[in-house]
Formats: structure tokens, sequence, C-alpha cells
């Protein structure tokens, strides 16, 4: 089978600077991209910033013959998410991917954290994507085509200790990705989450002896795929980390179905439990109205 190029198309990378999305950005442009690496320069808990992190992913990709362009926005406030697409369109004419990547850690127990760096959390991860993304997103409409690669995580999607603020805004990058790819779809924009487990500045002291086995670089391989114009999957999450590739999903079953009209009591509700919970058989809803659809056939087969 053919290579996976991009052949001079445009990648937004946000959080270029080091970790996941240094190996992102040096992996498209070797494939033939031409790169923005956004990066604040800040630290992992979002405050500071300096241009060196993203010149240095720059000066790498331009040693080894690419194209890139350095952008030290931040992307917690909409006007500096237009500002990095914004460098896309004046240095390159237009911008075919987008990999939300950036991202802070604020972590304290539920009972403990305070709003600050909820909101902090929030701005860069998911209001970050936001965005970016919506100008891209215009942009590609115009085009008909584009791909969106989101950054979710486990902590959110299944929960972990400690991380309230970064789960919520994870899981909400869920949300954006589906809806993304649903208002997308007729215009060939694909769009996709992850849930990477890497080692890199923010889990350095969070994975343990497992830190040893997860280099970044071995989830790069899916993100190139993603983003390339060979990519036919969209509306869907990506699990990756340490050699594993597998897929996260969200299905429904068909639970009990109390009739039409019906009002049960909890008591109804308590009675039929293992009905209600029972996941023997499900579907996976690629939208809201395909969950509808499931009530809807009920509806019709109690109907007289």
């Amino acid at each position: 089978m053919s290579q996976i190029v991009f052949d001079r198309q445009v990648a937004v990378v946000t959080g270029a600077g080091g970790g996941l999305g240094k190996t992102y950005a040096l992996e498209l442009a070797r494939r033939g991209a031409r790169v923005v690496v956004n990066d604040l320069g800040g630290s992992v808990d979002g405050s500071g910033g300096a241009s060196s992190m993203a010149d240095a992913t720059v000066a790498d990709i331009l040693a080894a013959g690419g194209e890139a362009v350095a952008s030290y926005e931040s992307v917690a406030t909409p006007e500096g998410g237009a500002a990095v697409i914004e460098t896309a369109l004046d240095t390159f004419g237009t911008v075919d991917v987008v990999v939300n990547n950036a991202g802070i850690l604020r972590d304290k127990s539920f009972a403990n954290m305070d709003m600050d760096s909820v909101h902090a959390v929030m701005d860069v991860h998911l209001n970050g994507a936001f965005h970016v993304s919506q100008p891209a997103f215009r942009v590609m409409k115009e085009n008909g085509y584009g791909r969106f690669v989101f950054t979710a995580s486990a902590s959110g999607i299944f929960g972990n200790f400690g991380q309230t603020n970064y789960g919520a805004a994870k899981m909400g990058l869920v949300g954006l990705m589906n809806v993304v790819a649903v208002e997308g779809a007729k215009y060939n924009i694909r769009s996709n989450a992850i849930a990477p487990v890497a080692r890199t500045r923010m889990t350095e002291d969070l994975l343990g002896p497992m830190i040893d086995y997860v280099d970044p670089e071995q989830v790069t391989p899916l993100v190139a795929y993603l983003a390339s114009a060979g990519c036919a999957e969209s509306h869907e999450i990506w699990t990756v980390g340490g050699g594993r590739y597998a897929r996260i999903f969200v299905g429904v079953n068909d639970g009990w179905f109390a009739g039409r009209g019906e009002v049960p009591t909890a008591e109804d509700i308590r009675d039929h439990l293992s009905e209600i919970r029972d996941i023997g058989e499900f579907i996976i809803p690629m939208s809201s109205t395909e969950e509808l659809q499931i009530l809807g056939r009920l509806l019709e087969a109690d109907g007289t």
C-alpha cells in the first residue's frame, strides 16, 4: 500500500514545544506537512511563557528539511486561538489539520479543588481546543476538507482521583469532537479523539514504573494516521499507549420500556434494574438522533 504523506498540507499542532506535541509536529513535517508549532512555553501548571520551546521544535523541523513556523499565543483566549490559525493562513495560506494537544495540570482532590484551578485547566484544554478549532473549521468547511485530532484522557472518560478539573475538561473534548464530526461530515472533515498514555512533563510523576514503557513516539503513528487524507474514520475515541492501540466507545442498550405514556414508580425502576443495566446487546449511536430512534422504535412497536 502507498505511504501516508501530507504533500504540503498545513498542520497546526498546539502544545508542540515538547512531549507528545513535538513528536506529532516532527512526524507530520517528516511526511511533508507544513507545520504551525504552537506553544506558550509555560510550565506544567500553565504559569510563565517563553518562545524557546516552540522555536526549538521549528529548528528541528527546518534542520531536517521541513517547513514550519512558530506560534507563541495562548489558546486559552478566543483571540489567542484565532491568532494561531491566522499564523497558518498568513504563512501558508490555509489549514488542513488541527491537532489539539495543548494542556496543563493543576491536580487536587475534589474537596480541595479551587475555582482558579478549574478555570485554568478548562481554559487551556477545552476552551483552548474550541478557540483554535472554530476558526480552522470555517476554513476547512470552505475548502471541503479537514482533519481534527482532539486529546481526551482516560481521566475524563473513566475517572481518576485528584483530577476533577482535568477529567471534566477532557470529557468535554469528547463532546466537542462528536459535534465537529457530525457537522463536518458533509464537508469531508473528519474528527477524532485520542486518550494517550505517554511519558511527558505532565505524567512523569504519575505513571510509576510504567513510565519506562510508554514512549511518546508510540502515540505518534495513530495521530499521523488520523490526521491523514486516507483516514475514513471519524467520530471515534482511540486509546493509545505503550504499543497498544484500541477503541473506546459509548454505547446504549435497549433497556426496559415501561410502555407508551406510562409513568413508572421508583419501585418499578428498582424491580427492572437488571434490564435497564443489561449490556448484552447494544448499539453505538453516531448522533443524538440515532439514540432517539431507539425510543421511536419502541414507541412504534407499542402503538395500537
